[in-house]
């Protein structure tokens, strides 16, 4: 007879680690879930209740379309994986056309009454203090961007002072499909070779004077983001805000991020630009392009109208909008394994939040992931993430080296930009012509339709 799992040990009750929890019981192992809020005196900063999964934002879980939105796509492979957050969150669901939200008071006390009701799951209400005990050899760690400090400490002590990052400084990122390149073109400053020996690693979008002066004027009039009262993020000189520069003069951006020194419009190269704006790829796959010292806490709505007056960008879609606020969140490129694991510390595994996803659902599909590894472990068989085609093994991907190498590593949602690209159809199903206007619709379906597919055999072949 074959002994019995020993328990894993989950940190944090959020959306991250209560996936994970399910996940794990679900797959027959015990499973211990520690969550800190509901001991006297503990607290968080952003919390109002000690029930597990509480929504803290939000009660969106964005798109559910899956055909046409890769959150929604998102949403059907969680489906597809038993995930309790989906099932939570379609049984308390409320009117928001084609987005998911959800009664968020009713969706956490449905997953806590879930979780407390499974025999394999053990709800411990205690705070984590520090690195976990030696003895808990299979642990997932899911304690959001409000880890404790003594926890955010311990982290910091085993894998190096720069390995947990306290705050986003984030620029705008943008499909590279969406770039009019009749206007913009590539170039490094002074046609200087990068790391990766490519002198044209950037794409520059050109602004003439009275450009420059109507996009200032935008930036300065546009309604900001405050910051939440317990976030407490500083301002750096090397991460300013753009509009916070622009505040210090009106040349100021033309000196500093959108400066048009060593650089030469081809179309007209008798003719120097007042100033430009710089992308560089921000991912391996070469499908998305950040803006080069663009961190902004301009309202979303704002960015879309400003960023699109830019020259280039006038039909710009975003992967990711920018922003500056507190984020804990680990390099995990140079920290995590393909097993999210630790490499320094390999019985530990991190989910959620902290291992450098944006967002709920990709929160929760990170839980759900390590749920399942760290289950597979305890049964002692191999598991390998999902293949990167899928939502969820593109996201693996992103926070395991993803990115540009080099770059700096930073947050992300989910987007098709972060799945391995497909060529646009010409014609449909039924061999009917696709109209140019309509192939990007078109190729988003078809990446969905590979996603599906690909999941369903990796979940069959588990």
């Amino acid at each position: 007879m074959n002994a019995a799992p020993s328990s894993v040990h989950v940190i944090g009750g959020g959306l991250a680690g209560s996936e994970a929890a399910w996940q794990i019981a679900s797959a027959g192992v015990p499973v211990v879930l520690h969550e800190m809020r509901g001991v006297p005196g503990v607290k968080t900063d952003a919390h109002h209740t000690d029930g597990l999964a509480e929504l803290v934002c939000s009660n969106s879980f964005r798109s559910d379309d899956w055909e046409y939105n890769a959150v929604g796509l998102l949403h059907a492979e969680m489906r597809a994986l038993d995930s309790i957050i989906m099932a939570c969150g379609d049984a308390h669901q409320v009117p928001a056309g084609g987005a998911l939200a959800v009664d968020r008071e009713g969706f956490s006390a449905a997953v806590t009454a879930k979780l407390s009701a499974h025999p394999l799951v053990t709800v411990v209400r205690e705070e984590i203090a520090g690195l976990p005990p030696e003895e808990w050899d299979n642990v997932i760690v899911a304690t959001g961007p409000l880890t404790s400090p003594a926890l955010a400490d311990a982290i910091l002590k085993t894998t190096g002072e720069e390995s947990l990052s306290f705050f986003d400084a984030i620029a705008p990122i943008v499909h590279a499909d969406s770039i009019d390149f009749d206007i913009a073109w590539r170039q490094s400053r002074y046609d200087k070779a990068g790391p990766g020996g490519d002198a044209a690693a950037y794409v520059n979008c050109p602004m003439t004077k009275d450009q420059y002066d109507a996009f200032i004027d935008a930036l300065l009039a546009g309604p900001k983001a405050e910051f939440k009262e317990w976030e407490d993020v500083p301002y750096f000189d090397g991460c300013l805000p753009i509009e916070v520069m622009a505040e210090r003069g009106r040349e100021t951006l033309r000196h500093g991020p959108m400066k048009p020194v060593g650089l030469t419009n081809p179309r007209d190269p008798s003719v120097k630009p007042h100033a430009i704006v710089q992308l560089r790829q921000d991912n391996a796959l070469g499908t998305l392009f950040n803006m080069v010292g663009f961190q902004t806490k301009l309202k979303y709505g704002a960015q879309t109208e400003v960023f699109r007056m830019i020259p280039g960008l006038q039909d710009a879609q975003f992967a990711r909008l920018g922003g500056l606020h507190r984020n804990t969140f680990l390099n995990s490129p140079k920290l995590l394994d393909r097993q999210l694991r630790l490499k320094a510390l390999p019985r530990l595994r991190f989910a959620g939040q902290v291992t450098g996803v944006e967002g709920y659902v990709e929160s929760a599909a990170m839980g759900l992931l390590t749920g399942r590894l760290a289950a597979a472990q305890a049964l002692g068989r191999d598991l390998a993430p999902p293949p990167p085609e899928t939502a969820i093994g593109a996201l693996v991907e992103h926070i395991t080296g993803g990115h540009l190498e080099g770059s700096k590593f930073q947050p992300m949602n989910i987007n098709y930009g972060l799945l391995p690209p497909l060529e646009a159809p010409r014609v449909d199903e039924e061999g009917r012509r696709i109209l140019p206007k309509d192939r990007g619709r078109a190729k988003k379906r078809l990446m969905s339709v590979r996603a599906l597919e690909a999941l369903k055999r990796w979940r069959d072949s588990v």
